[in-house]
């Protein structure tokens, strides 16, 4: 049998259902569920995770594309298929450094339909001609009309960090959407997409209806892939990984889940897997970092350089309540809604009885790649000789030899640039965390509860365990007995690893590790 074609790039489900031998995987019950229980809905998912395919699906459905829906969920769910007037406004296609960009696109994408539905311009307001053309479309073709927005927040999240650009552009958008509003009446069905929330009455003004469906436990695995999705749909490429890496199917499963699972959009939903990666991983046959290498998008690096952010907060997890991550983005005054959203914290628990979530890096793809993120804020530049360095550090790690990577360690923090600010036992432990953390697959944690205290980090390896105690221009032999009256070693002692203590002490004279003691 011939190799399935992976759908990777794909937005179009014209395109992807018109090739021979594409995956797909089915989604259309959703669409039809989504169609039949409401008019008015927003959806809100990170990056890469299917949105423009499913804006793609409800306009092929909407305008009765029967055909593209062969053996599909929908073909046995939907009866009438009626034609409707679809109004598709993909605003992913453009920077918006400046606000000329915005209007160009906008008028191009009027431009396309009034020709169409041989609507009357007339003027160069954007909420006029909407309005204008909805009622054209509905007179041409005598049914209501569906708006699908793709990207509703793109030119907005350009301007993210800009106010004044912010104001006027959303100010433009809140004009060119107010007539769904207005118009509803002549309106079948509208679906708005894209990876932020920004408030409602700030950008849709008075669209009251509208059904924000993000959190919804029943369109949780609307984008994205389930557990259950990849054993049955996509089982003979998970085989072929397998056989690639000469592994077992269930350890192929195990290795993709820990790389590329763990999002939850709601309180019940299913594991979701990233499907860039995922299907990436399957097509390559190899567990690489797929999502990061598409970039790191400027309004999250602006984010980490704006806010203090700690990234071991999200190792085990962050307690918050709904209010703090499903927010307006433009109001946040945390970091936490913008990571939420765009995909580099998920819901990892909820608490029913306190209405408390739990929010925490969904994998391991993510979490190395924040990491990374966060890197340059702390070891600045990036150069080759640091990625040297790192693999040089991660080569002692794995020959236990802890005094040649602590000395490997000393060398590059000295080469750091002086920040004066910075020079603090949180800042050094923070370096500390991220080169251990992306030196090795091996467990990194800090501040790590015991019975009288918190140990400041510990790396458990396949058959060590050593925890470490930072001091300030301090004695390492006070670290080491710190290490022994708070018993940190105590939860490890009957897993039958070799417990290693080690004492460091930063030098701010030296802006570096001065010395350390191995106990």
């Amino acid at each position: 049998m011939a190799s399935r074609i992976f759908p990777i790039g794909i937005q179009s489900f014209e395109k992807l259902r018109e090739r021979e031998n594409v995956i797909y995987v089915d989604k259309t019950a959703l669409v039809y569920r989504m169609a039949h229980e409401g008019t008015t809905y927003f959806l809100s998912r990170p990056r890469r995770f299917g949105k423009s395919l499913l804006v793609s699906t409800l306009e092929a459905y909407f305008q009765a594309r029967k055909d593209l829906f062969k053996g599909l969920a929908i073909e046995k769910l939907e009866k009438e298929w009626k034609e409707y007037p679809v109004l598709r406004f993909d605003l992913s296609g453009a920077k918006f450094a400046e606000i000329e960009n915005l209007n160009s696109l906008l008028n191009r994408l009027l431009s396309n339909y009034e020709q169409i539905y041989e609507g009357q311009v007339g003027t160069d307001v954007f909420s006029t001609r909407l309005a204008n053309l909805i009622v054209a479309a509905k007179k041409k073709t005598g049914l209501p009309v569906v708006v699908l927005v793709d990207e509703y927040d793109a030119p907005m999240l350009d301007s993210l960090n800009d106010k004044d650009r912010l104001i006027q552009i959303r100010n433009i958008m809140r004009d060119f959407y107010s007539p769904l509003k207005s118009s509803d009446n002549d309106l079948k069905f509208i679906f708005l997409t894209g990876i932020s929330k920004f408030s409602q009455l700030s950008v849709f003004s008075e669209l009251n209806n509208l059904d924000n469906i993000s959190l919804n436990d029943a369109y949780g695995s609307i984008c994205g892939i389930t557990e259950t999705e990849l054993r049955e749909v996509l089982k003979p490429e998970v085989e072929s990984l397998a056989a690639e890496l000469e592994i077992s199917f269930k350890d192929a499963c195990a290795k993709l889940k820990q790389k590329y699972d763990g999002y939850h959009f709601c309180r019940k939903s299913d594991d979701i897997y990233n499907p860039f990666s995922l299907l990436n991983a399957l097509k390559n046959k190899s567990l690489d970092n797929y999502w990061f290498s598409t970039g790191t998008p400027t309004y999250l690096t602006e984010q980490i350089k704006r806010y203090n952010i700690d990234p071991k907060t999200f190792e085990t997890g962050m307690p918050a309540t709904v209010d703090m991550f499903d927010t307006p983005t433009e109001t946040a005054t945390s970091p936490i809604p913008v990571l939420y959203q765009s995909g580099y914290l998920t819901i990892k628990s909820y608490n029913p009885q306190r209405g408390v979530y739990t929010l925490a890096y969904p994998n391991e793809e993510v979490r190395i790649g924040f990491l990374k993120c966060m890197m340059p804020f702390y070891v600045n530049p990036i150069s080759d000789a640091n990625s040297s360095f790192l693999i040089r550090f991660t080569e002692a790690l794995h020959q236990k030899d802890i005094e040649g990577a602590l000395t490997l360690m000393r060398a590059f923090m000295s080469s750091i640039p002086y920040d004066g600010a910075h020079q603090d036992e949180r800042h050094y432990s923070m370096i500390f965390y991220l080169i251990f953390s992306l030196s090795t697959q091996f467990s990194v944690r800090t501040e790590v509860r015991s019975a009288a205290g918190r140990a400041d980090a510990v790396v458990e390896t396949d058959d060590t365990v050593y925890v470490f105690e930072f001091k300030l221009d301090g004695s390492v032999d006070e670290a080491l007995a710190q290490i022994d009256s708070k018993g940190y070693l105590i939860p490890y002692s009957a897993n039958g690893k070799e417990l290693v203590k080690v004492g460091v002490n930063f030098d701010q004279n030296l802006r570096t590790i001065g010395e350390w003691k191995i106990g």
